[in-house]
């Protein structure tokens, strides 16, 4: 039986007896808490119904408590039910029920955890979207484990996902970018805005080779074509080092394709036909303020040119006619403005604000030796993808990245995250499953089979224990989906493990050297590939890999 399950046959329970006591049944909520006590004495598992729909129904918490521990301990599945304090129910399940769960999970196999969530949902996921003028920088490549792992999360829960990213070639830092390229080609110093770093004389170096005559002709036509070669070069890269990251994208959008298509022409049009557009100083402005954001916004300039938040407009309304029903957005820490910027242009445009979410990433610094890690050999000024990877690894680094909430600023011990030891998270979520995979293969040699276990035999506290951390895994990541948390997954493998080594310690999954199998040992097995399977599915859900041996 699962925390699900269990919520659903209380609040059966609820309201049967509120009916049976001719009391208002109507008052008990469709969903019903049931949660693990910090003190496991206190039982498997414990709930507030009582206090919390008694007073609305017309009685007290500890009578509606006693006539619900009355109920429920008929229920099979359930060996107690003890009333505490004002009316908290405390619960035990029956050692079969909770064996069942072990069943449910072999049964489901990669699909437990999964379901229907967001069934229907088109979700349009943007992520990294880093300027083509350089390698990912650590910021890009927390977002890059967090929304690939999110875009898991999603799909895990029955969504649609498409994920994007925007490629910004529209704007002056792809001329500051070309510039550079020009420099350095020619030997001259970086430009005072332009960038620096070796992977700029090392795309400036590749453009010569492949034109020769990049260098001949008139300004205007040596930046063009460092800007179009320099920039599919940086980009290429760009890719490259996301896939070895396990990181690809299923669309990748063009900036400059919303003005050559029309469509921020077509934006505008829009909202001066809606009125939502307005002119004042020879500029026209959007009528953001009508939608919460804190001022309104110059969309053209009194000079007719475009402002760059005419591009993000066109964006919006591109993503909805699209066909998503949701737009998740996941932006730098100096993004926070564009929550209601974004909110403000989709409203004004008619399509639900509530369809646009921002999520923003704070910052990531590397550490080493206790000191902070500052420059990168490749760019010169920022840490890059590459630069955690080549320290780490890249289940260390994705693991690293994701385990944390992205709210708050990151710090990456690379001394902890290179250990192997139980100290390094990443070791010992991948340990407890590479020993699993052991369990088997030794299983396999002593010919000891779980295809029919008696799983009733798992009483030892231990069991208990592995068993209820099992069954939390689909809470676990249906809060992920909803709160859009993947951090939330990473931190569940890890108790996950734990609860795991804690029964390899305490109980005996297989006979010893020349004793015969029994059936405890079969159960005890059927458990330990449970476990492994639940710990490969949370793995994958993160994109971090599960390995068979270590």
């Amino acid at each position: 039986m699962t925390p699900a399950e269990l919520a659903t046959t209380v609040k059966e329970a609820a309201t049967r007896v509120l009916a049976a006591h001719d009391l208002d049944a109507s008052v008990v909520p469709d969903t019903v808490t049931v949660e693990r006590p910090r003190n496991p004495e206190h039982g498997d598992y414990a709930t507030n119904i009582a206090l919390q729909v008694a007073k609305k129904a017309g009685t007290n918490p500890r009578e509606l408590a006693g006539w619900l521990a009355d109920d429920l301990s008929e229920d099979p599945a359930i060996d107690s039910a003890e009333i505490a304090g004002p009316g908290f129910l405390n619960l035990r399940l029956a050692a079969g029920a909770q064996g069942q769960l072990v069943a449910k999970v072999l049964a489901e196999g990669d699909q437990f955890g999964h379901s229907d969530l967001f069934a229907g949902e088109k979700v349009n996921l943007e992520f990294v979207s880093a300027n083509p003028t350089g390698p990912i920088h650590l910021g890009g490549t927390r977002w890059a484990a967090v929304g690939d792992s999110l875009g898991r999360v999603l799909e895990a829960s029955g969504a649609h996902v498409t994920r994007e990213y925007y490629f910004n070639d529209h704007g002056g830092q792809i001329d500051r970018f070309s510039r550079s390229l020009v420099a350095a080609a020619k030997g001259e110093p970086t430009p005072e805005d332009g960038y620096g770093g070796d992977y700029i004389r090392d795309i400036a170096q590749a453009v010569v080779e492949k034109h020769p005559h990049a260098l001949e002709g008139s300004e205007a036509e040596v930046q063009e074509t460092f800007r179009a070669v320099g920039v599919e070069m940086m980009f290429a890269q760009i890719k490259a080092s996301l896939h070895d990251f396990g990181v690809d994208f299923d669309v990748y959008f063009h900036e400059n394709s919303l003005f050559e298509s029309g469509a921020v022409d077509k934006a505008i049009a829009t909202l001066k036909d809606n009125g939502n557009l307005y002119e004042a100083d020879g500029a026209w402005w959007l009528r953001s303020t009508d939608f919460g954001d804190d001022k309104d916004r110059v969309v053209l300039k009194s000079d007719g040119d475009a402002a760059y938040i005419a591009g993000d407009i066109a964006y919006v309304a591109d993503k909805f006619d699209r066909g998503h029903t949701l737009a998740i957005y996941m932006l730098g820490a100096d993004h926070h403005g564009y929550i209601a910027r974004l909110k403000a242009a989709a409203q004004a445009l008619g399509y639900n604000a509530d369809a646009v979410e921002v999520l923003i990433g704070q910052m990531v610094n590397l550490v080493r030796d206790g000191q902070a890690v500052k420059m990168s050999k490749r760019a010169g000024t920022v840490i890059t993808l590459e630069d955690l990877v080549d320290a780490i690894g890249v289940d260390g680094a994705r693991y690293s990245l994701v385990r944390s909430s992205v709210d708050s600023t990151l710090d990456i011990d690379l001394d902890l995250w290179t250990k192997q030891s139980s100290d390094n998270p990443v070791y010992y979520v991948q340990y407890a499953h590479a020993r699993l995979c052991s369990i088997e293969r030794k299983a396999i040699d002593a010919g000891v089979s779980y295809a029919e276990p008696d799983l009733s035999l798992l009483s030892h506290d231990k069991e208990g224990d592995l068993i209820r951390t099992l069954g939390e895994f689909p809470a676990v990541v249906k809060a992920a989906a909803e709160l859009r948390e993947p951090h939330r997954i990473a931190r569940y493998t890890e108790e996950l493990a734990s609860a795991f080594h804690k029964f390899y310690d305490a109980c005996q999954i297989l006979p010893k050297a020349g004793e015969d199998a029994e059936p405890i040992h079969a159960a005890r097995l059927a458990l330990a590939m449970a476990s492994r399977q639940v710990v490969a599915n949370a793995l994958g859900l993160i994109g971090v890999n599960a390995p068979e041996r270590m």
